[in-house]
């Protein structure tokens, strides 16, 4: 071997002795390969995304896909002018999820392609407060005031919004055993100020709805009492790409006439990868045109609605393919095999004797267990770290204000597990009880250490 040989082989070498380090910002670049090497590695403890079930994340598409994506991942979906047959694809998303929502035939389809149902949830709560201040201004009332409604089973997204927003959060506590928003004790939160109330299809901690027409019912109650009309939200980012297949006669959507939006996650059920989310409204008129920019430093004048402003049209493009790959009979098939394998899931893990089932009706494809009372050895976080060693990730955590006693592990039955892996999954878990049955647990929910609590993952 000559100098010069050996020497390119210790370069190499050496490049891949480097390291990823936070503080220091590297004075020379590498190869190509190497840096791809460098942080490959830097990756490798992280868990398999197929077997992380406590997310609802998308995590396979088909290769033509992906392929479709990646080749679109470089345009800058937001300079409409340069790519307008990118920006015509989110209208044209819309309309489609406008119409699978049964939005009325009259109305005029308005809604946005988000970073995820975060984004999207934050731009329908902004057009319900702009909506709010408008009619209490124009009413010679005060505006200073707005507050929001949910259920204490909402995602941390909303909490988000009302502070960052400045919306007073009225959070009806949950109850154990009865872990969705009803319409009991609206009487207690809703007033003039309120601006809307928010209502979950597919909630994140157990994967029920909230009781949507009773609370519609309410309303209009309410309405009739007080002359106060309060509009409704529907969260669906997790349901809104269950329900329309599965349950085509269920009113959870724009049939009921006070729903004025609802929002999706497309990288959820929607079947693309992260991020993605989608917003649409009943009508144009809901989405306050003081909410709209128009910008023309991109080469024409162009409309922007949304927080985020540049990123790339891969999702969009990746939500177009699933839409017309599947269609609706492809949507419904997938879903239903997700819901079946969830009640098989169900069925084995309470035939084990260790567990009681939580969500007491299975809509979306989550299975929500607590352990029985007469397990006194080990907890529900203990079951998560055990079946760990065998690379499964599951939710485990402590239910909100004022069921805080209940414990819960979580899985979310993603498309890509067939029966087999559902077999071997419960197996896993089984396994791991039996084993902590005789050895005991240690584990202690994160609130008990100190630490910040943490809701469960989407």
């Amino acid at each position: 071997m000559n100098d010069n040989t050996f020497n390119a082989i210790s370069n190499v070498y050496q490049q891949f002795q480097r390291s990823l380090k936070a503080d220091v910002f590297p004075s020379d670049g590498m190869s190509a390969q190497a840096a791809s090497a460098i942080v490959e590695s830097h990756l490798w403890t992280d868990s398999n995304p197929m077997l992380n079930l406590s997310s609802f994340v998308t995590t396979y598409m088909e290769e033509e896909a992906q392929k479709i994506m990646a080749a679109h991942a470089h345009v800058n979906y937001i300079d409409h002018d340069m790519y307008p047959k990118s920006y015509e694809l989110e209208g044209v998303m819309v309309d489609m999820l406008h119409e699978l929502w049964n939005g009325p035939k009259d109305s005029t389809p308005y809604g946005a392609a988000c970073v995820g149902s975060s984004e999207a949830c934050m731009l329908a709560g902004l057009a319900h407060k702009w909506n709010w201040r408008q009619a209490r201004e124009k009413a010679g009332k005060d505006a200073t005031r707005p507050n929001m409604v949910t259920g204490g089973n909402v995602q941390i997204v909303w909490k988000k919004f009302m502070k960052y927003f400045d919306v007073e959060p009225r959070i009806v506590p949950l109850e154990p055993g009865e872990y969705r928003l009803t319409a009991d004790k609206l009487e207690e939160y809703v007033d003039e100020n309120t601006i809307c109330v928010v209502a979950i299809a597919g909630q994140t901690f157990t994967g029920e709805d909230d009781d949507f027409k009773a609370i519609h019912d309410w309303l209009d109650d309410y309405e009739k009492r007080t002359g106060i009309s309060v509009p409704m939200h529907i969260d669906g980012a997790s349901g809104g790409f269950v329900h329309p297949f599965l349950y085509p006669d269920y009113e959870w959507d724009f049939r009921l006439p006070r729903v004025q939006s609802i929002n999706a996650s497309g990288h959820k059920f929607g079947l693309v990868y992260p991020g993605l989310g989608w917003v649409v409204f009943r009508d144009r008129s809901i989405f306050n045109e003081d909410l709209v920019f128009y910008v023309n430093y991109l080469g024409g004048e162009s409309p922007t609605a949304t927080l985020n402003f540049s990123r790339n049209a891969a999702q969009i493009i990746g939500q177009a393919y699933q839409f017309l790959r599947l269609g609706r009979d492809g949507y419904r098939e997938i879903m239903q095999m997700t819901v079946d394998n969830a009640e098989l899931l169900r069925e084995l893990l309470v035939e084990s004797g260790y567990f009681e089932i939580m969500n007491k009706t299975q809509t979306i494809p989550v299975v929500a267990l607590t352990l029985k009372g007469s397990v006194k050895k080990f907890n529900e976080f203990d079951v998560s770290f055990k079946v760990r060693e065998k690379g499964w990730v599951l939710s485990a955590y402590t239910m909100p204000p004022k069921a805080e006693t209940v414990r819960s592990l979580r899985i979310v039955v993603r498309p890509h597990l067939n029966q087999t892996i559902i077999r071997e999954l419960a197996d896993d878990i089984i396994e791991a009880c039996k084993y902590l049955e005789i050895h005991g647990g240690n584990a202690t929910p994160p609130e008990l250490h100190g630490h910040v609590k943490t809701t469960p993952k989407c």
